[in-house]
């Protein structure tokens, strides 16, 4: 069966996406910690980290980066973390968080709901800086 970001991958479900190419994808996080929280998630359903094959891991990280970036320009935080737990959704992902303490990375700390109006404008100005960055992975859809 597949995992409700197989499903967001396939736009069979809703999803704010950032970014999309033939390894992964990245979209904002419905519950996030902190405004801008995304998830760098491969196209690939792999449950552990652990099994991805590096090429696929290390192509994760450097998107996370780009993200990173991104939240960095924007939100101006002490740091931009990441974090991969894997006990949320059976579907490998990287967290990407604007955090000015490690407390920022709770996930207990999730917002419950945004509205997708916001998340939308959220969305919209992190892929306003991937494209001024010259990123051509940049996806709306």
């Amino acid at each position: 069966m597949a995992t409700i970001f197989t499903k967001i991958i396939n736009k069979e479900l809703p999803g704010s996406f950032l970014w999309r190419d033939d390894k992964c994808v990245a979209f904002l996080s419905i519950n996030p910690v902190r405004e801008g929280h995304s998830l760098v998630v491969p196209i690939a359903e792999v449950d552990h980290w652990l099994d991805l094959d590096l090429e696929t891991s290390a192509h994760l990280t450097k998107v996370g980066q780009h993200i990173g970036k991104a939240l960095f320009e924007i939100y101006k935080p002490l740091r931009v973390g990441t974090m991969i737990a894997g006990f949320e959704v059976p579907h490998t992902h990287l967290h990407i968080m604007c955090i000015d303490n490690m407390a920022d990375m709770d996930l207990v700390n999730a917002a419950q709901s945004v509205s997708p109006d916001e998340l939308s404008k959220t969305a919209g100005s992190i892929r306003e800086v991937l494209s001024s960055h010259g990123h051509s992975s940049v996806s709306d859809s």
